[in-house]
């Protein structure tokens, strides 16, 4: 699913308009364009917006691939040492779910944490995604 750039976490209206100039106004186009480390430098340069941040962007549009994961959940996934769906797809529900209960609670990130069997269903749908986001 696509979402406006400005719902991942930390755009906001100044990086969200740097986005749109220049073509990046959905999570759907920041993966397509800045999906390669390649095309995160470009980003970067054209916006003058911290390589750092774009690639932290777009590992969250990323995550947000998957039912259930919006911005703040994706944060909160990145917090907990889960910041791509390769990443997701690799780990085990309880687990997961304890971590995320712990993270949540010391940095308050989002209002509700979904059920063991709810972070089992997500990792489930990440193993089947195409991956979007490589390191080269």
């Amino acid at each position: 699913m696509a979402y406006p750039i400005e719902d991942i976490e930390g755009i906001g209206v100044t990086y969200g308009e740097r986005l749109r100039n220049i073509g990046i106004a959905s999570t759907n186009v920041l993966l397509e364009k800045a999906g390669t480390k390649k095309g995160r430098s470009q980003v970067a340069e054209k916006t003058d917006i911290p390589e750092s941040l774009v690639s932290t962007w777009v590992n969250h549009a990323d995550l947000m691939r998957i039912n259930g994961i919006a911005a703040q959940f994706a944060e909160l996934l990145d917090a907990a040492g889960v910041g791509s769906v390769k990443a997701l797809s690799q780990q085990m529900a309880a687990t997961l779910h304890d971590k995320l209960l712990v993270v949540n609670k010391q940095y308050g990130l989002t209002g509700r944490i979904p059920s063991v069997e709810a972070v089992r269903e997500m990792i489930n749908e990440a193993k089947k995604l195409t991956p979007k986001v490589t390191v080269s």
